[in-house]
């Protein structure tokens, strides 16, 4: 019965988007203004309804309600083709909506337990994410993919996501003294985004430029050029200088709240809207001053330790955690829609099957492994390390930001959505057994 309404689901996306051309022809027909806000609606509406359908459909089954909403968005593909031609709405779109995600990965981890985990968590965030791109490269040449899909998709697919895992991480009860491999893990996803978003900057950048990626000597001298790594200097310091301001900012909130709790003025409807506010505008500021907002956003959110700190504002944040599933979320992943068509999808089957394997089984385990090498973490922290390897909905973002630079690059959006499908439906469904097997879960 669970499953027949998964069926259900994509037999009602497939008739609904079968009749779409043809409702779609209809609104064309309104006047300029009006077919525009009717067209905004429509795709807004599926958004809302399928990304609401799809989280109900996933109850007590293995699947995560993300890979279905992506799964329906790509059913749904003729349905959201309106989308597809204002490529710089999509952009907007999923970039506000992952600041906001990356500030609520900062809340989650507490920030002075951050800094007793500060250093193996950016090592696996840093070091491991720039093994993964640079063991995933020739992998993925080796597949047939040319130099600048292999080398942006290596950078796109190479960190994890915290929308994605931190559901799945928080069903499990660690033992004591392995409870800090929770906060690495959030922690690393997060920060790891950031450096994801910075690295596949500087690999579309040199692309546009016209520097040779055909190959791993090219493609390492080109990012390791003393150019390219002032560039990726400014995107860090600059993102943790915005990172701080915003930080700043929620803090003189925070006081402001403390003396509405004072004077028993409780926490009001109109609060949400400060929270919401400060991701976007840090990321703003970032991009102002050079730096990567989504490092920014994330930074923020660490510093203002807001799901740790005053019980006033664990209410605030419940609000944005329900805003973030029931509407961020879906449309990013339902955004995957209009970029790809089921004909994609089944076309890069196997070949997306073989590029999610070598991530999950190859470079996941070498990157875990080499880069936690100077750290204190034992073999079975390691191995627990190695199958966190969910891709999200920051890898969506940027591929959605990349494909509107590079429209050329068929492959790209297809190969994202087959690696965030497995990854979201193999891992959540093997982490709890791992962690048992390993005997690091209670």
């Amino acid at each position: 019965m669970k499953y027949g309404k998964i069926a259900g689901l994509f037999v009602l996306a497939f008739v609904l988007n079968h009749i779409a051309p043809e409702i779609l022809a209809r609104l064309a027909l309104l006047e300029g203004t009006e077919a525009a806000i009717a067209n905004a609606l429509w795709c807004m509406g599926l958004f809302l309804v399928f990304g609401w359908a799809c989280s109900k459909a996933a109850e007590g089954t293995v699947f995560p309600n993300f890979t279905l909403q992506l799964l329906v968005g790509i059913v749904l593909h003729d349905a959201l083709a309106p989308i597809a031609p204002q490529i710089m709405i999509p952009v907007v779109v999923c970039t506000a909506l992952a600041a906001i995600i990356l500030k609520g990965g900062g809340d989650e981890v507490d920030r002075f337990d951050f800094l007793k985990i500060a250093f193996p968590t950016l090592m696996i965030a840093v070091v491991g994410y720039l093994v993964t791109f640079f063991v995933m490269f020739p992998i993925l040449m080796a597949f047939g993919l040319d130099g600048k899909t292999a080398a942006l998709l290596s950078a796109i697919l190479g960190s994890t996501d915290p929308a994605a895992l931190i559901p799945t991480l928080k069903k499990i009860v660690f033992k004591d003294e392995f409870k800090r491999l929770n906060d690495i893990a959030v922690a690393e996803s997060a920060l790891n985004d950031a450096v994801g978003a910075i690295f596949t900057a500087a690999v579309a950048a040199m692309i546009l430029a016209g520097t040779a990626v055909d190959s791993l000597t090219a493609l390492a001298a080109g990012l390791f050029s003393a150019e390219n790594m002032l560039l990726l200097g400014k995107q860090f310091l600059f993102g943790s200088i915005a990172g701080v301001i915003g930080w700043v900012a929620m803090y003189c909130y925070e006081n402001y709240k403390s003396r509405d709790h004072a004077r028993d003025i409780g926490e009001t409807s109109y609060d949400f809207a400060i929270v919401l506010a400060v991701p976007l505008v840090t990321f703003l500021l970032a991009q102002v001053i050079h730096g990567n907002g989504f490092l920014a956003a994330f930074v923020a959110g660490l510093l203002a330790n807001y799901n740790h700190g005053k019980t006033y504002f664990h209410k605030t944040l419940h609000t944005m955690e329900i805003k973030i599933e029931s509407i961020a979320k879906p449309t990013i992943f339902m955004m995957v829609g209009p970029f790809v068509a089921l004909g994609d999808l089944w076309e890069s089957a196997l070949l997306g099957l073989v590029v999610s394997l070598a991530f999950i089984l190859i470079a996941r385990p070498v990157a875990v492994m080499l880069s936690l090498l100077p750290t204190d973490l034992n073999m079975k922290d390691k191995l627990f390390m190695s199958i966190v390897r969910e891709t999200g909905v920051i890898p969506v973002v940027l591929a959605v930001i990349t494909v509107a630079q590079f429209p050329e690059l068929k492959l790209l959006m297809p190969l994202t959505a087959w690696v965030v499908i497995w990854t979201l439906t193999l891992l959540p469904a093997i982490t709890p057994w791992w962690t048992r097997k390993l005997g690091i879960a209670q």
